[in-house]
């Protein structure tokens, strides 16, 4: 199969744990754009914290695509044009702050080149500015001080009373707004119908290709979606066992070049090869 696209979410994918994209994955990821295949960003990180991997690996010159806020927002890096966005719910974002506050957890979202939240020191807001390289903006008044549009809030908190919220508000806000966690602390308040698998398939709409010409990789819940719609879904090694069930195939783990694995087997393998 001659692959045509190739989406990789970022954190504990793309990255390693120190979020640097290592020289043997980055070699990879060039060679297969000289070879005519898009490279897509997929991930729950705003735009402004995925355009620095987009410059390193050189997507504007090489018709690649960012999909920001798990889908919420799909940037065309050749032109920065916008293809598609979708706002939050401005009116469901108290709901949103008041179950955080009684769940004893933080909220954020992300106003221009910042992160807003509720408490700037926060371990977990904190692993978010790290991940973006954002400053953090402390709102003591969160719901009076936000700007808005906004397109996605962030809860975060310790794992297993996370999890509980995710269903609660899962069942709370459904039909409403989608809810879940792209990793075990980070608790995703997305508009309805985004996700990733969802705005892959309004891009490669617009580019003619189809489903079957996709890889997709990833690690965590919120790429499950497009594993899934990918005509080959991978998971890292690093991955929970129930994300790695379902894909197509299961490569080795961020720290281990898992991607470049991907390319050198699938893309640039002469089997492959025009």
């Amino acid at each position: 199969m001659k692959y045509k696209m190739i989406v990789l979410d970022l954190d504990g994918t793309l990255t390693n744990n120190k979020k640097v994209i290592t020289p043997r994955t980055k070699q990879a990821l060039m060679q297969a754009q000289a070879a005519g295949v898009h490279v897509v960003l997929a991930s729950g990180r705003p735009t402004y914290g995925i355009i620095p991997l987009a410059k390193e690996l050189e997507l504007k010159e090489n018709g690649g695509f960012i999909l920001a806020f798990n889908g919420g927002k799909i940037i065309d890096c050749a032109n920065n044009k916008v293809i598609f966005e979708q706002k939050l719910d401005e009116q469901l974002v108290p709901l949103l702050y008041e179950e955080a506050v009684k769940a004893g957890m933080e909220i954020l979202t992300y106003q221009g080149e910042g992160i807003a939240a509720t408490n700037k020191d926060d371990k977990y807001v904190q692993e978010e500015a790290f991940i973006n390289k954002m400053p953090v903006m402390q709102y003591d008044d969160f719901l009076n001080q936000l700007v808005y549009p906004i397109n996605k809030c962030l809860i975060v908190g310790n794992p297993t009373p996370l999890h509980e919220l995710e269903l609660r508000l899962a069942k709370e806000l459904e039909g409403k707004m989608e809810v879940y966690r792209s990793a075990d602390f980070f608790l995703e308040c997305v508009p309805l119908g985004i996700d990733k698998a969802r705005s892959l398939d309004r891009l490669i709409a617009s580019l003619g290709i189809r489903r079957e010409g996709i890889i997709a990789c990833g690690d965590g819940y919120n790429d499950l979606s497009m594993i899934r719609f990918a005509g080959l879904g991978v998971a890292m090694a690093n991955a929970a066992e129930d994300i790695q069930s379902e894909a197509d195939f299961v490569t080795s783990s961020n720290e281990e070049d898992g991607v470049a694995h991907v390319v050198e087997h699938f893309i640039l393998s002469p089997e492959n090869v025009d």
